[in-house]
């Protein structure tokens, strides 16, 4: 057992994602075709949202989510520290200031009482929040949107980590991530090591139409193709002064977007992931009982993600005392466990923007104690007792 590599995370490639893959390589598009669409379409309907539009990757997805709500120079953005720093930079990549706010020790998300407060002790000085589900457990929207209304907030709900994740509202229904019920906009990504693998990818989804028509325009250079849409008039669009019509290979860039386009071949490989994704769930779920069950009783375990309705599972993360050591015998044992995350506030670039150890408490000891257990659908039930016997192993020494 302890000859193979356990990583924390890993995709899993059918033949029949290869061979719709071979297939989009060998049709008339590699890129701007039908599957991108196709891809676009079937995922909405599974997260259950009105638009989706696919993108590069999930950095990407961020980014054009602020652009479209307009963020400026020095506008502030109110974040989670426990995320990938991407979550917070695309403010940064419109000027906008960031605003870490802590999280809550028991779900490990933002914590809304203290968003709660940093609002009221300063109104009107925020424009909006990022909130994240992180390791694929849903962040109450339904509370945040009240809040975020009363205050005249947006939400980009970052959910990464969380397709098929949802949460329980306050009239006992589902309310799934991305569903676009509470938040403005939100992101998925479609790295490797995600749900859905595409290499590189990502999806935004949104029930806005508006936010949809402008994220369209900035995937693709803010450029437009529309007779409705052309400011130019027809007779400069063709170059003939009797002109009544634009001509067939008139476009218009309206506003500086981005080249932030998926390939059809990728967005082939992720309507294939997509069709097995409820499958790949319940498989994550299993191991995470398992996970749970094991650990449940051990005094050397702080704390668990745990079992819990409604939570995707894209991590599994436990919290121990002397979280160096039994990261590094898990690695002489090639379980390759990740740690997520350093907290975004204390990375060098936003330490040089005022932030400082001892500013978010709960996400720094978070920090110190967390590492995920590898969590893939392909994962079985020898390699994870195997993972599970060698954290006894270290713990009972």
């Amino acid at each position: 057992m302890n000859e193979n590599i356990i990583p924390y995370g890993k995709q899993f490639i059918t033949p029949e994602d290869i061979e719709v893959v071979v297939a989009a390589l060998q049709s008339d598009y590699l890129t701007q075709g039908p599957k991108i669409l196709e891809f676009e379409q079937k995922f909405a309907e599974y997260i259950g949202c009105k638009y989706a539009v696919a993108v590069a990757n999930g950095t990407a997805a961020l980014h054009l989510c602020t652009l479209s709500l307009n963020i400026q120079e020095g506008d502030k953005v109110i974040t989670t520290p426990i995320t990938f720093a991407a979550s917070a930079n695309c403010v940064r990549y419109c000027g906008g200031d960031v605003v870490f706010s802590d999280i809550d020790p028991t779900t490990l998300l933002i914590d809304i009482e203290k968003i709660k407060q940093l609002l009221e002790a300063s109104p009107g000085s925020y424009k909006g929040i990022i909130p994240v589900d992180f390791a694929g457990r849903a962040v109450n929207l339904e509370a945040l949107r009240k809040i975020a209304d009363e205050h005249g907030l947006w939400i980009i709900e970052d959910a990464c980590h969380a397709p098929g994740g949802f949460f329980i509202d306050s009239e006992g229904q589902k309310q799934k991530c991305g569903n676009g019920k509470f938040a403005d906009l939100a992101i998925f990504s479609f790295h490797p090591v995600k749900h859905i693998a595409c290499g590189e990818g990502g999806m935004i989804t949104t029930n806005n139409q508006e936010l949809y028509k402008k994220l369209l325009q900035l995937r693709t250079h803010g450029i437009v193709k529309s007779d409705a849409l052309y400011t130019n008039s027809t007779e400069f669009a063709s170059g003939d002064k009797n002109a009544t019509t634009y001509p067939g290979w008139y476009m218009e860039m309206q506003t500086l977007g981005f080249n932030y386009r998926i390939t059809d071949f990728q967005a082939a490989l992720g309507t294939s992931q997509l069709s097995r994704a409820k499958d790949g769930l319940a498989k994550r779920k299993k191991i995470a009982n398992s996970y749970y069950n094991s650990f449940k009783n051990c005094e050397y375990i702080k704390s668990q993600s745990g079992d819990i309705d409604g939570h995707a599972y894209h991590l599994y993360v436990i919290e121990v005392e002397n979280r160096l050591g039994l990261y590094n015998y898990l690695r002489e044992h090639n379980i390759f466990a990740q740690i997520h995350y350093i907290p975004c506030h204390l990375m060098p670039y936003y330490r040089d923007l005022g932030w400082s150890e001892g500013d978010m408490p709960h996400a720094e000891s978070y920090y110190e104690q967390c590492i995920s257990l590898p969590m893939y659908p392909t994962l079985t039930a020898d390699e994870q007792q195997f993972v599970i016997n060698k954290i006894d192993n270290f713990y009972s020494k």
